[in-house]
């Protein structure tokens, strides 16, 4: 990958990162070294956290500091922040990536592990946002990332259960900080094979019935590099206003800057789809998005949940890919932003949409007319599916 990365764009800022002696934790650490930042390498592991901030500052003098921090210990979390003000002051970027990740069936899980995921998935990220918010806020400057997770999944649910709470406390904020330039955002890595994630998969495929294998096996499409999805989350950081309030991931983020391209629709399929049927899916995913915007607080949220967990990514993420078909000069490459995966999950969530909407509509005329134009949805996107299908 070129990663054409600017070596001053963040020059003077100062990144607390947690859990960064290693996997995508140290690659976005030497992401951000790069990109002319000082990095705080917030991380329980001495020998870890000593190598990693070694090895960056040999390549870049002065840009990263070893912190040694117990995120489940509370009286620990405070001591690092009294050492970070002493030292650098008040951090302009906050990345919580340290996860304790646990696996078991519930009612197996001890207490003790329930309440560790607890400390370090939740606790910690909201003691220190409680911790520097406010000198944010007083300066009118900063940026908080979360780490989120896909949802809920068999025998992690003492490490999603928190994790997913993450994405909810960023949402809240978000709203409290509306009008300020203090933004907040999540952003999910991905499938990555770290050393943490391996153990994790190891112990959910053979839960499943699985081997190691058979799991990437079904999920390789989804894998992205351990060194992408580092670089995915340093780079997000410059579009946080963009990004505030919203779901993300490391490949999005890798997309929008330029650093990647995932075109799977190749320009022979994109030139024989039907004349204006993929803007007609466009402009009908937009509309309906921005509906759902104006709705009340919590009816949003509610739509938006239901959408990421039928879709598996945010509904955001799906409308900036219509924008882009949308928006494209180039009639190929407008169209290859949206992959045939995305498509066919859109599908399904339309038909999902459907069978919801005999179970809320009432009024029977009303019924008719709303499901004959959901249908429309399902007929155009399954003409494209097809479309696609004949011409692999």
């Amino acid at each position: 990958m070129d990663t054409r990365i600017d070596g001053s764009i963040l020059s003077g800022k100062i990144v607390l990162l947690t859990g960064a002696g290693g996997g995508i934790g140290l690659e976005a650490a030497k992401s951000f070294a790069e990109m002319g930042a000082k990095v705080l390498i917030a991380e329980i592991d001495k020998e870890k956290g000593k190598k990693a901030a070694g090895d960056i500052t040999v390549k870049f003098p002065d840009a990263a500091f070893f912190l040694h921090t117990d995120l489940s210990d509370g009286t620990a979390v405070r001591k690092m922040r009294g050492d970070i003000l002493a030292r650098f002051g008040c951090p302009d970027i906050i990345f919580n990536n340290a996860a304790a990740v646990i696996t078991g069936k519930i009612g197996e899980v001890s207490i003790e592990d329930w309440d560790l995921c607890y400390a370090v998935n939740l606790k910690a990220p909201v003691m220190l946002t409680s911790f520097f918010l406010g000198m944010m806020r007083e300066r009118d400057s900063g940026c908080i990332v979360f780490v989120s997770s896909s949802g809920a999944a068999p025998y992690l649910a003492a490490y999603e259960t928190f994790k997913t709470a993450q994405t909810e406390f960023s949402s809240a904020l978000s709203m409290e900080l509306e009008g300020t330039h203090v933004y907040t955002y999540t952003i999910a890595p991905g499938l990555v094979k770290t050393e943490n994630a391996a153990k994790s998969i190891e112990a959910v495929a053979k839960a499943m019935g699985m081997t190691e294998q058979e799991f990437y096996l079904q999920n390789e499409e989804h894998i992205l590099d351990v060194r992408d999805a580092g670089l995915g989350f340093a780079l997000s950081v410059l579009k946080a206003e963009e990004y505030n309030g919203r779901e993300i991931s490391s490949i999005q983020a890798l997309n929008d800057s330029g650093n990647r391209t995932d075109a799977v629709l190749s320009p022979d399929i994109a030139d024989n789809i039907p004349a204006g049927l993929m803007d007609r899916i466009a402009r009908t995913f937009i509309s309906q998005h921005d509906g759902w915007k104006k709705r009340n607080v919590f009816e949003r949220q509610w739509v938006l949940r239901d959408f990421r967990k039928q879709v598996g990514i945010p509904a955001e993420t799906v409308r900036d890919m219509f924008e882009e078909v949308m928006n494209g000069q180039d009639g190929v490459n407008s169209r290859t932003s949206v992959t045939y995966d995305v498509l066919e999950k859109l599908q399904h969530y339309w038909e999902h949409q459907l069978k919801l909407l005999s179970g809320f509509e009432k009024d029977g005329q009303k019924f008719m007319e709303y499901s004959r134009e959901i249908r429309g949805w399902i007929d155009d996107i399954r003409t494209l599916l097809e479309t696609i299908d004949t011409r692999n």
